[in-house]
């Protein structure tokens, strides 16, 4: 079955149907990218590292305002 006469059953289907396929399939492209963890990870340390050796200027809450 190719991904027309797939689509064309989709659609015969009841709507109760319709929205578990449609949540199966969104779930399943919804996997964590574990490249950008690590990417991350590597940002958090640099900051944390920055904040505790004084090079990262910090604003305290009650004194921030957004723009």
């Amino acid at each position: 079955m190719n991904t027309q006469e797939l689509f064309k059953e989709a659609l015969n289907m009841p709507p109760k149907e319709k929205a578990l396929l449609i949540d199966g399939l969104l779930t399943s492209l919804d996997k964590p990218d574990l490249s950008l963890d690590s990417i991350w990870e590597t940002e958090i340390e640099k900051r944390v590292a920055a904040y505790k050796s004084g090079k990262l200027k910090t604003v305290p809450y009650t004194g921030f305002k957004l723009s």
